[in-house]
């Protein structure tokens, strides 16, 4: 019998990135590497300068010689078959020039996030340096500059009105297209408002994207995760456009699921769908866990006509697909309860939605269970001394884009002690239920249970 075991390499696309090294851990360098091994490459990098940062701000920083830049990419791409680099900080015109002619000879893709302003509005590159950035945008496959960059190399003020110009946007998308580049992202991350516009533009097609902007200051780094997972996801093939929408909703979750670390506002949990993945095992089967006690537990007298749902969010959901449940919903026996079938991600929508909802407000409600509601029901809740609060269909606005979001918005707060159950008396053709929330299973199952024998004293309620 031998000791030794055959290894089993695995293969990865090989990404290379050149920018500068962040001592805090969010941006930069450090945050390209973690990226890229996130979304399922292999990073390798070219360090243009050294920074001393936190999550407060920079010390000071030393750009590298260029000698040393040209042996570190010499290394790289004389060894590695790289399939995508992207760019980062470049600090000087002689650091983007000479990236510039090396980017000449890729036959990979390249994706330039020009860093030239930061959060503050300050330049952090000087006039030479910018125009030096024109050779490199020739030899781009994506460039990504946010507002305040777009308007340094096309002299559009995307946002000159103080909130996200969507005309400024597609006019100096198509200005950087005419220095050479395939494609821009111009992103509207750093503009004020409630919403972040993002826009991207091709020699083919421009596409418009809007999503609701996470209220957290804790955005540093964001461009160099965006653009590092956009990179890599090139690296395997993807569509531009694929890459692009991928990545950004990676980066909003990222954001949205930002690590609490340090004096400053935090950093971008670049591992944030790793993470996700991850917990999808585990959620499943607290879902089957809390079934098969309601089975024993023969919680029949709960079970709406529409059928009962149990439903479980990964620790960073963020659509109805991160949250396992019942395929078929729990459904009435004879004498009992059972599921129709076994347990799906993304097998729930109605309880889903507003679990999704009131994660809004409560990011920590990880489960829900949708019960009977009446006259018995209402007055165990009453004997039980738990917050109700509840919602009425009547008023929900024409077109709203989810009854569920719409209700979860009318019932919670981000301030306020959050309920325990919630009540929607339903209306024509909508049955009248009870939703029970929790931040973990056992808690949101003992809740049903308490209910289901609360209800078993029917002499108490009269």
């Amino acid at each position: 019998m031998t000791n030794t075991r055959r290894p089993a390499p695995t293969e990865k696309p090989v990404v290379l990135t050149i920018a500068g090294s962040d001592s805090g851990g969010g941006a930069g360098i450090q945050a390209d590497l973690k990226t890229i091994e996130a979304t399922g490459g292999f990073g390798t990098s070219a360090v243009t300068a050294v920074t001393a940062q936190n999550t407060t701000g920079v010390e000071s920083s030393h750009v590298l010689p260029i000698a040393e830049l040209e042996a570190q990419l010499d290394a790289v791409l004389s060894d590695f078959d790289v399939r995508a680099a992207k760019t980062g900080m470049l600090a000087t015109a002689e650091v983007v020039e000479t990236v510039a002619d090396y980017a000449a000879d890729f036959d990979f893709p390249l994706v330039v996030d020009p860093v030239m302003v930061a959060a503050t509005g300050d330049r952090l590159l000087t006039e030479a340096a910018e125009d030096a950035y024109e050779d490199l945008i020739a030899e781009a496959t994506l460039v990504t500059p946010n507002a305040d960059e777009a308007a340094v190399l096309t002299d559009i003020d995307v946002g000159g009105s103080g909130h996200p110009d969507e005309a400024g946007a597609r006019l100096a998308g198509q200005r950087v297209l005419t220095m050479g580049a395939d494609a821009a992202l111009v992103k509207g991350g750093h503009m004020p408002g409630d919403e972040v516009l993002d826009v991207l533009v091709t020699e083919e097609t421009i596409e418009t994207a809007r999503h609701p902007r996470v209220d957290t200051d804790a955005t540093h780094g964001s461009g160099c995760t965006l653009s590092a997972a956009i990179a890599t996801r090139l690296a395997r093939g993807e569509s531009l456009a694929d890459a692009v929408g991928r990545s950004v909703d990676f980066m909003e979750r990222a954001v949205r699921y930002h690590h609490d670390v340090g004096a400053g506002p935090g950093a971008v949990h670049h591992l944030v769908d790793l993470r996700n993945d991850a917990a999808r095992d585990e959620t499943a089967e607290r879902v089957s866990d809390i079934v098969e006690w309601f089975v024993e537990e023969n919680v029949r007298p709960l079970v709406p006509e529409v059928g009962m749902n149990v439903v479980a969010a990964t620790p960073y959901a963020e659509e109805p697909g991160d949250a396992a449940a019942v395929e078929g919903r729990i459904t009435k026996t004879i004498d009992g309860i059972a599921p129709n079938r076994g347990v799906r991600f993304g097998a729930s929508s109605h309880v889903a939605r507003f679990l999704l909802g009131a994660r809004e407000y409560h990011p920590e409600f990880r489960f829900a269970v949708n019960c009977r509601f009446d006259d018995d029901v209402e007055d165990a809740l009453s004997s039980l001394d738990w917050s109700v609060v509840e919602y009425d269909r009547s008023e929900e606005p024409d077109g709203a884009d989810s009854t569920m979001e719409w209700a979860a918005g009318e019932v919670f707060a981000p301030d306020a002690e959050p309920p325990v159950a919630v009540v929607d008396r339903g209306a024509v053709g909508k049955e009248a239920i009870t939703k029970l929330l929790a931040a973990d299973g056992r808690t949101v199952a003992e809740r049903v249970v308490e209910l289901q024998r609360e209800l078993d004293r029917p002499d108490e309620h009269v």
